[in-house]
């Protein structure tokens, strides 16, 4: 229960922040352990708030993360209504089960695709005999429009009134094993890119390496060490009023972040990207639809408790909800935003060394790359999101290497990945700075985004909506332009110098006043 109280003439709401997992794949970094719920405090004066070809293997999925538990909730021995339906293709799934079984297995997936096969015939058949009581049902009608003797006409009426309650029954059975089947089907996960590598993490293909790790004459620091000799952060301050996992950038560590956000946004926009800043409160249901896990032990997003609200883990939430339930012109297509915000994640079960400092936290800010466009297309946008993302790493000088993601690194919405892994000298390994993925039309089945075809030329056109062309999903893709703690973790180490000072590459030069050098400071 939430605890009111008056502070000045202002009510105080406290939520408990409970957390539900998001798919995205990350590190780990403790200072002490982080409760599972924390409080959350609203302030408001009203008071609180209330194997076929793979072109069309990918076509018919729409699902939730695969690593949950069965999505079909029971209680009293009911199913619980899902608030949302996803356009999933059944037929399609039934037609290319093996299919569809071999990806299940390749992603380590607990989706149960023989009961969703198993629950899918069953609507078939109680269909059948729905629609075949709704057939005597009318003629029974019919039959009572002539003119006929008092006794038949008693009979019908007996007939047309049990016809009806049988009815009412199977099409409230109907109700409820649908609602199953898309409770159960929401579980399959995206197919997957014929080229993309089958196995864990280890098995993932090596597109490419920029540049070589930094050579140093002078023993290397890391960055927590770095940051606390220029005082640029305070992780002892935050964790007091935070909690571990949290953190104050200081002095030039505000510009630099600042710098990495409008240099990005600049570059980026030049591409013929549209800015966007988001909410980053959320409707819990368009986390779900953008297919990552709604509830679970592993979790990765805070929700807020007793609401249908969480904090976005990415701004690709927000983002594909934009254009939610809607049908777009083929001629608006491709449309490309880039997105900043403020990022949240719980980072359950984050430890070890390799995760310290700022490598992985509970908040941060981030500059996301989002694209609507045709199936078609998808392909080539997924090269240009990476392209995008590999020459804002070389401009800066960074040392990396860009992999093409194993099926079981793959979240349910990606039907390929690619990571880019940078050279952090001070952790003295590789460490993730940004992914792209196509997620093809898994996201937007879920989230109602289609586009209607334009129609050819006519000398007579046709009126009314008949003539309309028929309407497509269309593909979606995100991609990370700069996760700013992590670029700042590449920042800091490769370009420190032996006097401990830390040089500003020069395309960030423009965006700090000019600053070309982080040195320490005089006490």
């Amino acid at each position: 229960m939430a605890l009111q109280c008056r502070l000045s003439g202002t009510t105080i709401q406290s939520l408990k922040m409970a957390t539900i997992p998001i798919s995205s794949s990350s590190s780990r970094l403790i200072f002490r352990p982080l409760p599972k719920t924390l409080n959350l405090s609203l302030f408001s004066r009203q008071g609180p708030p209330k194997a076929p070809s793979f072109a069309l293997l990918i076509r018919a999925l729409s699902a939730q993360a695969v690593t949950a538990a069965p999505a079909t909730e029971i209680f009293d021995n009911k199913v619980v209504k899902p608030q949302w339906k996803a356009a999933i293709d059944f037929k399609w799934i039934r037609d290319n089960k093996e299919a569809v079984a071999v990806n299940i297995k390749n992603r380590n997936s607990n989706a149960n695709l023989e009961l969703v096969l198993e629950l899918y015939e069953k609507m078939l058949l109680l269909q059948k005999e729905v629609e075949g009581l709704r057939a005597e049902r009318n003629a029974v009608a019919n039959k009572m429009k002539g003119k006929l003797e008092p006794s038949e006409r008693q009979r019908l009426v007996k007939e047309g009134t049990n016809l009806k309650e049988a009815l009412a029954t199977l099409e409230e059975d109907l109700v409820k094993l649908r609602d199953e089947l898309q409770l159960e089907a929401q579980c399959i996960p995206n197919m997957t890119h014929p080229d993309v590598p089958i196995g864990g993490e280890d098995s993932s293909k090596l597109r490419n390496t920029v540049g070589s790790p930094c050579k140093f004459d002078f023993p290397v620091k890391d960055h927590l060490q770095i940051g606390k000799e220029l005082d640029l952060f305070d992780f002892d301050a935050a964790a007091e009023v935070s909690g571990s996992k949290f953190y104050y950038l200081k002095n030039e560590a505000v510009m630099l972040e600042m710098a990495l956000v409008n240099w990005t946004m600049t570059e980026v926009m030049k591409r013929g990207f549209t800015p966007l800043t988001t909410p980053e409160i959320v409707r819990s249901s368009v986390v779900e639809k953008c297919g990552f896990q709604p509830r679970g032990e592993n979790t990765q997003v805070y929700s807020i408790e007793d609401s249908d609200q969480c904090l976005i883990g990415t701004a690709e939430i927000p983002v594909g909800g934009i254009h939610m339930d809607s049908i777009i012109a083929e001629s608006s297509l491709p449309l490309k935003y880039v997105a900043f915000s403020h990022c949240f994640r719980t980072e359950a079960g984050a430890a070890g060394i390799a995760t310290r400092g700022l490598y992985r936290v509970h908040q941060f800010s981030k500059v996301e790359m989002f694209i609507l466009c045709r199936p078609e297309e998808s392909d080539s946008y997924h090269e240009e999101l990476i392209k995008i993302e590999e020459d804002l790493f070389q401009s800066l000088g960074l040392h990396y290497k860009t992999l093409d993601m194993a099926t079981g690194d793959l979240g349910a919405p990606a039907y390929r990945k690619f990571d880019v892994e940078a050279w952090m000298p001070g952790l003295e390994r590789y460490g993730e700075i940004s992914s792209a993925s196509n997620c093809t039309d898994y996201q937007s089945r879920r989230l109602g985004i289609r586009y209607r075809q334009s129609e050819p030329s006519s000398t007579a056109p046709k009126k009314g909506k008949a003539s309309q062309a028929p309407t497509k999903f269309v593909h979606t893709l995100n991609a990370t332009a700069c996760a700013v703690p992590r670029m700042l973790v590449c920042l800091l180490e490769n370009f420190q110098q032996e006097d401990g000072s830390v040089i500003v590459p020069h395309p960030l030069r423009p965006f700090m006043g000019g600053i070309e050098l982080i040195s320490p400071k005089i006490r």
